[in-house]
């Protein structure tokens, strides 16, 4: 690759990653290395899924191509929900995924993505990479011989589609929603039943009350949710137009490449250098992506029936009071868990207090002037 492209990617990964290299000098010993990726999303995500492409391409330009990641997306290796038992097996060198994804086999894993109530994009990473998360999170995946590079964050999410209206904590209860996890988990304690219904089912069990609702990811990817093979659309919004948030359980979904230990281990060191440089620019490109593709798919939607409806504050919290009571139940339960969700929450309470001065302030007078000027 060009040197100008090179030396702006070492320079925005080692910036981002704290990685203390200043050029892409491989040593002497240049070994051919190919690595499988499976991923937990399919290629139609395409800013999710491209960050795992960003993150290989990178990794081959550093090296002059001796490095080489071979992408799989989900289901050609392994099942969403499985990408970690494929790397673990060694039938995948690394996987792409959300971690929180394996909630049921250890709660602490949700820590590593997003959690109810927990901190935005930028506030996630700065625990990561300056609060100790990283450590921490590396710590908890040292017995399934893993350790995990953030690669990727879809920044603030949206609650989901509705077929009714939310007006109090009360109308949760009965509801069928396809919202897994420890979100799941709060719904189902107010009332809610979760399903499990496949991607391709949701509108068909929306529009006939089989489901009452169910969560995506944001704007530019839910647009794009009821596109058909033969180009046809069938928009969300004609069978549940109540498009609610904040999505407060993913105020920052974050993404990781988990990679057996072993493996990552027998890397030279310039290419585990090259590993982390190359998630580090992946990291940063997928949050500007969507942050730069949900407005106009958020106008493209209302306009196409989409209701924007903001929980009520009842609501809100009803969802944050359980949220709170599950927390302490898993603290008390497990210390390895409250470990990290102690460093967690004393680190989200600082850069709360932080952007309540500084970041909010000036982002609500800017939303201010906005509508009064538009």
């Amino acid at each position: 690759m060009a040197a100008g492209r090179r030396q702006f990617i070492i320079g925005l990964g080692a910036a981002a990653a704290g990685a203390g290299i200043a050029a892409p000098a491989l040593a002497d010993s240049t070994p051919d290395v190919q690595w499988k990726l499976t991923s937990s999303f399919p290629t139609s995500l395409d800013l999710i899924y491209g960050g795992a492409q960003t993150l290989a391409d990178a990794v081959s330009d550093l090296t002059d191509g001796h490095f080489t990641i071979k992408l799989s997306p989900a289901g050609e290796i392994a099942p969403p929900l499985e990408a970690l038992d494929a790397v673990a097996d060694g039938r995948a060198d690394c996987a792409h995924t959300a971690l929180s994804y394996y909630w049921n086999k250890d709660p602490s894993f949700v820590f590593a993505t997003s959690t109810p109530f927990g901190m935005n994009a930028r506030q996630h990473t700065a625990w990561l990479q300056e609060g100790g998360g990283d450590a921490l999170i590396d710590g908890f995946l040292a017995n399934r011989k893993l350790i995990a590079l953030p690669v990727g964050n879809t920044g603030g999410q949206m609650a989901g589609w509705f077929r009714n209206e939310i007006r109090s904590p009360a109308d949760f209860k009965g509801l069928k929603l396809r919202i897994g996890g420890f979100a799941g988990k709060v719904f189902q304690t107010l009332g809610a039943e979760p399903v499990a219904t496949p991607k391709d089912g949701v509108l068909a069990a929306l529009e006939s009350g089989a489901l009452d609702g169910f969560e995506w990811v944001g704007p530019y990817d839910d647009e794009k949710f009821g596109d058909k093979p033969d180009g046809t659309k069938q928009p969300i919004a004609k069978v549940a137009p109540n498009y609610y948030y904040p999505g407060w359980w993913k105020g920052g979904m974050q993404l990781h490449l988990a990679v057996a230990m072993d493996k990552f281990d027998a890397l030279p060191k310039t290419y585990q250098a090259a590993l982390r440089v190359a998630a580090a620019a992946a990291n940063a490109s997928v949050l500007a992506k969507y942050d730069a593709a949900n407005p106009g798919a958020l106008k493209r939607l209302v306009v196409g029936g989409a209701q924007l409806r903001l929980f009520p504050q009842e609501a809100l919290e009803a969802c944050y009071k359980t949220a709170n009571d599950l927390y302490a139940q898993l603290s008390n339960d497990d210390p390895n868990f409250k470990k990290i969700a102690d460093s967690y929450m004393t680190f989200r309470a600082d850069q709360y207090l932080w952007w309540q001065v500084a970041e909010y302030s000036f982002d609500n007078f800017m939303i201010r002037e906005r509508r009064s000027r538009s």
